[in-house]
């Protein structure tokens, strides 16, 4: 379970892998880290080995190149938000400007309810516009948010998705549940990041359902304790994505039954390179049916 940072050199814990499944290719968006949450870059594709429902399977494209991608926020807006709004909207700011500048960005703010504030744009003084131009109140619909920030990746151009989720409590308003939201994350190819600061509100039950979304997705969750420990964690998170390997391949199973199929990812570090390397991504997808 990821645990609030201390200090101001936290090592974060391994970072994630977004993932896309078509017909033929499956393609998969790898982090890389070592032991002190820095990414680790000079990797070869023999150094990877993949399986899909422990078979192994052949890699047929290998690149660790920064690409744009299509991402959303998705905010907290509740009253219990105000006290710590202004330096968090900062953070949000600074992890947009800290992306991939052909990236696409959107805003979406829960409540009482979920509403996107802003459709997807490049113009960050937009951006930094619109967080600021938001009034926190009423209560707390994380769930709802999430799955209207999936419908609005419908309108995506980049094939590379993710979501920074951030809150600082508990789901208590939403009209979905969270077994709901989970079973379309698992079926979505989007990846969610959580920021959660729960030391005032929402406690382990919070946490614990915000890792479910975040791993789920193929993601991570984070709980830091104040807002400027969270702006050190979404800057970790925008360089983590631009840092992405990306491996492609065609299952050996050609089956389209829609049923789901266990992915894993392993390294092998070559001479010089740490024994021990974290990833994180995905664990499966499901197969495209007839």
């Amino acid at each position: 379970m990821a645990s609030a940072i201390m200090g101001q050199e936290p090592a974060p814990a391994p970072t994630t892998a977004s993932f896309r499944a078509n017909v033929d290719l499956v393609e998969l968006h790898v982090s890389v880290m070592d032991g002190l949450g820095r990414p680790v870059g000079g990797l070869r594709q023999e150094d990877f080995k993949i399986t899909e429902n422990n078979i192994d399977q052949r890699i047929t494209i290998f690149k660790h190149e920064d690409i744009p991608v299509s991402l959303g926020l998705v905010l907290d807006n509740s009253r219990s938000i105000e006290p710590r709004k202004a330096r968090l909207d900062a953070a949000a700011v600074s992890f947009v400007e800290n992306s991939n500048p052909d990236d696409e960005t959107f805003i979406v703010h829960f409540d009482f309810d979920a509403r996107v504030t802003r459709a997807f744009t490049q113009d960050r003084a937009i951006l930094e516009k619109d967080l600021a131009g938001t009034k926190p109140y009423g209560q707390t619909a994380i769930y709802d948010g999430i799955a209207l920030a999936l419908d609005t990746m419908n309108n995506a151009r980049h094939q590379k998705k993710a979501l920074l989720l951030v809150t600082d409590g508990i789901d208590n308003m939403s009209k979905i549940t969270l077994d709901q939201i989970l079973e379309r994350v698992r079926r979505e190819k989007v990846t969610i990041f959580a920021i959660g600061l729960l030391s005032q509100s929402g406690g382990l039950k919070a946490e614990e359902d915000i890792e479910k979304i975040a791993h789920a997705s193929g993601g991570r969750a984070y709980f830091p304790n104040t807002p400027e420990d969270a702006r050190v964690m979404m800057d970790i998170i925008a360089r983590d994505i631009r840092e992405q390997y990306t491996l492609a391949y065609l299952p050996s199973n050609p089956m389209r039954n829609g049923t789901w199929r266990s992915v894993r990812v392993h390294i092998t570090p070559p001479k010089g390179y740490p024994k021990e390397l974290s990833t994180s991504y995905r664990h499966g997808y499901f197969a495209p049916e007839q």
